[in-house]
């Protein structure tokens, strides 16, 4: 596209006409015209409001011009590295280290020039200064020589071990054969490194609905026709039973065109069928007719059939099965096999659906003549088009309803009517008319249909079910108890939405009660919501109570967590959502929200996704996650801090931006309760026993520049300093890292309890990293003093003296190593052989290392480098020199065991419980209970969704779709989903009716 003065660009929603007068990329002022309209363009941001996608309110895009090509992109977000909130700590805690560590310089320089001042001259006799060196010379230059031999106190190796157990976590998740998905062949997969102990803090999940909590697959699953309902099945006494996979199913095999792979179990429905009953003919004449699915034979009996959305498919071959075939269209007809006759229907006009309509219909000319309109829509919808006489069969008809929706079941109103032939003449002429002009043609249309679609005779109602995928409820369950609040954002309406919510353990009959936002302006939607947060607390004040947070950090506000009496759920349509996330109302749909136990935004559009997602995160001092199928969750899914994608029929576009991904919902239970929680533990584990090991490290040097006058003298030999992290101490900290477990996976399942410490960052914050300055202070100063006073004056049994420096260095340096090691062990949870092998490993290597540098050997070649000659075998030969050694031991990790010890007794935390029940069960864990999915009844009706876009009516009649060539087999239902995020698909989506999804 070069450039010009105008430019089109050229969308799925319709063409953009840019007139630029400034081509620059920094800044863009011009206008946009869209469908005859014009916009103002303003720093390339642009906001079409009040404009028509495809009968969507709103649509948001961005318009980048840079150089000679326009490009749009919608729903377009800029993308953020992430990073945990540990990181974040991290790096206000090295901050202050380095604080500490010059403070720690400054005080041991002072003492420096102190000892200078008033010993320094007694040294000078035989240690003379140099000219102009002075005690506060000798001070400056004693700071930076203890910057040196105290640097051991900055984490240098800390983030390179921390990327190490991170990398060792990833591989977990990678090879977790249970959440491994055989169908698909699809493993879990960790698409990052740097997350994983975050995944053990979430407190807010936000989930897509379709294809995410429900498997995208719509099967026919029961009808009302003419009064009576089919799809149960019934004993010889009248009870109803639970349909399972061993109940018998209905045997189409007179059917010679029924779709194998489909299934159904009342019999009587055939039965009526093959009767020929008049009212059932026409009810699956009504859904062989009524559709835009287009069928493909390329083989005799074998149909592929292509749906707008999985709801017709699921329609048309139900249709087929009972044995009403739809085998082929033209523009002008449509062809179906009834009960074994083939017939051409001559289709004379599509009143196609839209979501301000929510009907469907057609009109057809049979091939005696007749002239029929059928109609499938919502139950509320239809119901107002009814002609009076079937006042009693709708009242019938609504019971049918209530009771599929109780079960969460899609449903859906069919009508029908016959047409006077010189009436629909006359009709068609007007709407060639309003079809081809220019002026208000949608509104003109809508009259004529509003004309025709009156006085209609009822049929019945079909219920579909969007079934869940396995494990949903359960894992939903678990989280819950897990102190996780879900969120569901769906483009979905509202009642397809509470019926999922229902069928998900989300909403509940027994919760106090459900609140529905759907108001048109922004006051009553404040007036609801604020309604909605007084009936749940009446006590709370209209002002919310901000908290101002962030010390190193940048200031943030955060609004505290409001308790509630009882459970309530919140259900907000996308036009109200649409007010309520502006900045004046935002506080108080949040304060709302977070007071419910279930949230469920329908009709959102993907950026509003993100900017829910944004709003807790801007409010709550919480980690969120963000899950999703499809392109329409991208934005979601980078706006969380954590993004899981799933892999299902919806394509790789969510898995591609994702963090982590699997194939199924159900996965996240472990990935949050098994997976993450562990990381997370480990992850405070290493920092705590980090921190711990080299403060007392650092510590002992400090404690002995007291006793050095200040000159910068290290209390251990060289080579100990240089290879106490590397050597020493590194395996054994990695191996508990890699391999700790507070309790097994089966029981982090079983007690999803023992998750919430990780949301309230009990295992390590600020304040447990000052516990960890304290102990390590505590133990530096036994390690130090029970050493020296041990030291002071002894002698060998053969009456010789070992109170000198290197025996003193010695023995400092074995208790210390022998100490940081025992309190390895006791904060090891989960024995392994690795675990094992590191521990008693690391100490072999420190006496054989001793020996072997401290030998008469190593003196003898490197003189200057190891001068520590004979003094571990001189030192180590000592039963005074063990004991002080055992001492100092015991009086380090005493308090610590001595603390936990009343810690479990008087006030023990959910692990400890759990534990406990670990120790007392010595046997297996007993299979975790699932809970049986009862039928419930609800009052409740449910409407029908087709999709959120236009129907394909004007396609179908064009004859466009004639010139596509043939379309290749896919699996199921095509990945082209686009139509739950508002935006309008290319081409519609395939159904196979002899393959299973699944294969």
């Amino acid at each position: 596209m070069e450039t010009k003065t105008s430019r089109m660009v050229r969308m799925n929603l319709g063409e953009v006409h840019c007139e630029p007068p400034n081509n620059r990329l920094d800044k863009f002022t011009g206008t946009l015209t869209f469908r005859d309209q014009k916009y103002a363009l303003d720093n390339e941001r642009i906001l079409l409001r009040g404009c028509t996608l495809r009968n969507t309110e709103w649509c948001f895009g961005l318009v980048i011009f840079a150089g000679p090509e326009t490009k749009l992109m919608q729903n377009c977000g800029k993308t953020t590295f992430k990073r945990t909130s540990i990181d974040h700590l991290m790096n206000v805690l090295v901050l202050f280290i380095f604080g500490f560590l010059a403070f720690m310089c400054t005080v041991l320089a002072i003492g420096n020039g102190i000892w200078e001042f008033q010993e320094g001259s007694v040294f000078t006799a035989f240690l003379p200064r140099p000219d102009g060196v002075d005690a506060s010379f000798s001070a400056f230059l004693t700071f930076w020589s203890y910057v040196i031999i105290l640097n051991t106190v900055v984490p240098i190796s800390l983030y390179v071990s921390v990327e190490i157990i991170r990398l060792g976590n990833s591989f977990y998740i990678d090879w977790d054969r249970k959440m491994y998905y055989p169908r698909s062949d699809t493993p879990a997969e960790a698409r990052t490194t740097t997350l994983n102990e975050e995944l053990g803090q979430i407190k807010y999940v936000f989930s897509d609905k379709t294809g995410t909590l429900t498997q995208n697959i719509m099967t026919f699953n029961k009808c009302s026709i003419s009064g009576k309902s089919y799809g149960d099945v019934f004993n010889f006494a009248g009870q109803r039973l639970e349909i399972t996979e061993k109940t018998e199913k209905v045997d189409f095999s007179y059917n010679p065109l029924a779709d194998p792979k489909f299934s159904f179990h009342d019999h009587s429905l055939v039965e009526a069928v093959k009767l020929e009953a008049p009212e059932v003919h026409n009810f699956f004449r009504l859904l062989a007719l009524c559709h835009t699915v287009m069928a493909e034979e390329k083989e005799e009996g074998n149909l592929l059939y292509q749906a707008q959305s999985p709801d017709e498919g699921a329609l048309v071959t139900a249709a087929r099965n009972f044995g009403f075939v739809f085998r082929s269209r033209t523009p002008e007809t449509i062809t179906i096999v009834e009960m074994g006759v083939q017939k051409s229907y001559e289709l004379l006009a599509i009143l196609d659906f839209n979501n301000v309509r929510k009907r469907m219909s057609v009109i057809v000319q049979s091939p005696e003549g007749k002239l029929s309109l059928y109609c499938k829509g919502a139950d509320t919808i239809v119901y107002e088009r009814l002609h009076p006489s079937c006042s009693k069969l709708m009242d019938v008809t609504t019971e049918h309803l209530n009771e599929f929706a109780g079960e969460g079941l899609r449903t859906l109103v069919l009508a029908h009517k016959n047409l006077d032939e010189d009436y629909f003449r006359e009709w068609s002429t007007r709407h060639h008319m309003a079809s081809t002009t220019l002026e208000d043609r949608e509104e003109r249309l809508d009259e004529l249909y509003e004309e025709i679609e009156k006085d209609l005779l009822l049929l019945g109602a079909t219920a579909i079910e969007d079934k869940l995928q396995d494990g949903v409820p359960q894992t939903i369950e678990q989280l819950s108890k897990a102190n996780i609040k879900i969120w569901v954002l769906t483009g979905d309406k509202q009642e397809t939405a509470e019926n999922i919510g229902y069928s998900c353990n989300m909403l509940r009959e027994e919760m106090t009660d459900v609140f529905i936002i759907s108001a048109d302006t922004p006051q009553e939607v404040h007036e609801e919501l604020r309604n909605a947060r007084k009936k749940m607390k009446p006590e709370s004040e209209d002002e919310p109570t901000i908290i101002q947070r962030g010390i190193l950090d940048k200031k943030s506000k955060m609004l505290p967590d409001e308790t509630v009496d009882g459970e309530y759920g919140l259900v907000i349509n996308g036009h109200s959502l649409a007010y309520a996330l502006d900045k004046s109302l935002e506080q108080e749909l949040l304060r709302t929200a977070c007071m419910c136990k279930t949230v469920i935004c329908c009709r959102v559009t993907p950026l509003q996704k993100a900017q829910v997602v944004e709003l807790v995160k801007k409010y709550k001092q919480a980690v969120t996650l963000a899950i999703g199928d499809g392109a329409n969750d991208v934005s979601m899914i980078k706006a969380a801090h954590i993004g899981v994608g799933i892999s299902g029929q919806e394509g790789m576009q969510a898995v591609l931006s994702s963090d982590f991904s699997f194939a199924q919902f159900r996965y996240l239970q472990r990935l949050l309760l098994v997976h993450g929680r562990w990381s997370y533990l480990r992850m405070c584990k290493f920092l705590r026993y980090f921190f711990y090991k080299n403060f007392t490290f650092t510590f002992v040097h400090f404690w002995y520049a007291f006793f050095c006058g200040f000159s910068a003298q290290t209390v251990y030999d060289e080579w100990f300093i240089t290879v106490y992290n590397l050597v020493y101490t590194a395996l054994p900290v990695l191996g508990m890292s890699l391999f700790d477990q507070d309790v097994n996976d089966r029981w982090s399942v079983q007690f999803p309890q023992l998750y919430s410490p990780g949301q309230l960052n009990k295992y390590f914050s600020k304040t447990a990293f000052f516990k960890c300055v304290l102990h390590s202070c505590y133990s530096s100063l036994v390690l130090f003093f029970i050493p020296y006073a041990a030291m002071y004056d002894t002698v060998r049994d053969d009456g010789r003296d070992i109170a000198d420096y290197q025996s003193f260095a010695l023995l400092a340096q074995t208790c210390l190593l022998i100490t940081v090691c025992v309190q390895l062990g006791l904060d090891t949870s989960y024995w392994t052989a690795v675990n094992q092998f590191f521990l008693w490993g690391s100490l072999a290597v420190y006496f054989a290392i001793t020996f072997t540098m401290y030998s008469n050997g190593m003196y003898l070649i490197f003189t200057a480098s190891f001068p520590f000659i004979g003094t571990a075998r001189n030192s180590l030969n000592q039963p005074n020199v063990w004991l002080t050694i055992l001492l100092t031991s015991i009086l380090c990790v005493l308090p610590v065991v001595a603390y936990r010890f009343l810690l479990i007794q008087l006030c023990p935390t959910i692990n400890d419980k759990v534990r406990f029940k670990v120790r007392q069960a010595k046997v297996a864990l007993p299979p975790p209970s699932f809970r049986t999915r009862l039928r419930r009844r609800s009052s409740r009706r449910s409407g029908y969704a087709f999709s959120h876009a236009q129907g394909y009516g004007d396609l179908v009649t064009s004859g466009k779709y004639l010139q596509r060539g043939a379309i290749s087999r896919g699996r199921g239902f095509s990945s082209s989903i686009q139509q739950r995020s508002g935006a309008l698909q290319e081409m519609p989506q395939m159904y196979r009716a002899v393959k299973d999804a699944s294969q």
